[in-house]
């Protein structure tokens, strides 16, 4: 092997710290800017908010304004107070002065602060469904054993109120026999709401049946004042699978009863709820803060970015004049406010041209979807990421960042710019522009909703009504956009007729 040195021209593209940090800034939704922006604001010194100065010269100004006066004046001013004639205090004015929140703040009164609750304590949350148990079990018969395993019963509850683990499990952990699990599990399958730490849907639903076979006071009664009750707690314990089909003829056959008292029966069931925990799972919907706000004024679109709760960065002046001034400092202290100083011009030409970037693609996609901002779902075009970059000048992957968690309020509602990308569906005469995708399934969801209960659509009776409009899709995207939709199929989607 021989050694030797060459010598090799080559290109490549090298990211430097500060484009890494551009790129960042980017594709980061609003509240996660707010949060660089506050760590920024906390490491580097030279870095200020300046709204905090808008806001301190806001609340001088009254203080200013107010005329001053003299210690003199002041001593003046309390003793002609005092001769004047004293009135005396009446009880709703009393009550008043005590229930005040001031006196109750501390200071010299030397009111206890840590007394009071603090702000998260007073807010109020809805009763969870471990919490309800809890108090039921408390007020039930069990004992201090078989209480603390019905504790390990309802801590291993779902949201839905299922028990998902085993009986040997719930021994196990409770270190009691089966038996004895078993036992206060039944104890606990009594409880509010009907049906909660079932093991399975059926289960769950044969214990709401006896619920509903007992008044509150204990007395048996049938379910329906029409007898069906037997007919109801067959199919629940024997055909579920059938009844999730909707194979009403199969049930009655099996059952040897008419089809009529299957439908009754069904009606029934219907009732019942299938997930007794549901009502105590809260699911907090998220605050969504746009980005963008687009309104429409005098015939023309205008964009109007969102700088609402963002910091208004700029450099310190005190340390920008210790930069710029004459007097000299250490080297090592010099090279600090320096360094610093490029960082901060740095981040704030990132985060300025990163709000240029989003208003300049809102733009696009305005061009591009106008027909839409006016006239709703239905005249939403296809769209890609290369047609706005091309519109742009800049690179796909630039538009996918900029799109990425950014929000816009326009007519149509709070939408993520995501959504205004969508495929193409073809026309069935091939004469104009594509539909969008979104704008099928919009489609769909209207045909579903409008259908006959008795006589669902089909996937493919679907597709001959979309062609009817000049949309050719086939039987296989159609049954996807239902999916998505959350759609069910035609046989689950049929309803017992009236």
């Amino acid at each position: 092997m021989e050694l030797r040195l060459d010598l090799k021209l080559t290109q490549k593209l090298v990211m430097t710290p500060q484009l890494q940090q551009a790129i960042k800034l980017l594709q980061l939704s609003r509240l996660d800017l707010q949060q660089e922006i506050a760590h920024h604001l906390e490491e580097n010194p030279l870095l200020e908010d300046q709204s905090l100065d808008v806001q301190e010269e806001e609340l001088a100004e009254p203080q200013s304004e107010a005329p001053q006066t003299t210690e003199t004046e002041d001593l003046a001013q309390e003793e002609g107070d005092e001769d004047k004639d004293f009135k005396p205090l009446s009880s709703e004015e009393w009550d008043e002065v005590f229930n005040a929140s001031d006196w109750r703040a501390g200071g010299e009164s030397g009111g206890a602060d840590d007394d009071l609750p603090s702000f998260e304590q007073t807010l109020t949350r809805p009763t969870s469904l471990e919490e309800h148990l809890e108090w039921q079990l408390r007020l039930s018969s069990l004992t201090g054993k078989e209480r603390a395993i019905g504790r390990i019963i309802i801590g291993n509850l779902d949201e839905d109120g299922y028990l998902r683990m085993s009986l040997e499990e719930v021994a196990e952990d409770a270190q009691v026999s089966v038996e004895e699990a078993a036992r206060v599990l039944e104890q606990v399958q009594t409880f509010d709401p009907p049906g909660v730490a079932a093991r399975d849907l059926r289960e769950c639903l044969l214990i709401q049946l006896a619920h509903l076979e007992r008044d509150p006071i204990g007395v048996d009664h049938p379910i329906d004042p029409e007898g069906h009750g037997e007919i109801v707690k067959a199919i629940v314990a024997d055909h579920l699978h059938d009844l999730q089909k909707k194979r009403y003829t199969a049930i009655a056959k099996a059952l040897s009863v008419p089809v009529e008292e299957v439908y009754a029966a069904v009606k029934v069931i219907e009732g019942l709820e299938p997930k007794p925990g549901r009502p105590y799972f809260s699911d907090n919907n998220s605050v969504i803060i746009p980005d963008v706000y687009v309104v429409k004024h005098e015939g023309e679109w205008i964009v109007l970015l969102n700088e609402d709760g963002l910091p208004r960065l700029r450099i310190n002046p005190y340390y920008r004049r210790l930069l710029s001034g004459q007097h000299e400092a250490h080297d090592s202290t010099r090279a600090y406010l320096e360094d610093k100083l490029r960082g901060a011009q740095w981040i704030i030409r990132s985060i300025d041209q990163r709000n240029k970037t989003i208003v300049k693609v809102v733009k696009s996609l305005i061009k591009f979807q106008e027909p839409f901002l006016e006239k709703g779902i239905k005249y939403l075009k296809p769209l890609v990421l290369k047609q706005v970059a091309e519109d742009v000048g800049m690179h796909e992957s630039t538009i996918s960042r900029v799109t990425t968690n950014k929000y816009m309020h326009c007519p149509q509602g709070i939408l993520e710019l995501k959504f205004f990308f969508s495929a193409g569906i073809q026309r069935a005469d091939h004469r104009g522009e594509e539909f969008s995708s979104v704008t099928v399934r919009e489609m769909i969801r209207e045909l579903v909703a409008n259908e006959d209960g008795a006589h669902p659509l089909r996937d493919q009776e679907i597709v001959a009504k979309l062609r009817e409009k000049n949309i050719l899709i086939a039987r296989r995207t159609v049954a996807k956009y239902r999916a998505e939709l959350n759609i069910s199929s035609a046989s689950q989607r049929k309803r017992i007729p009236t």
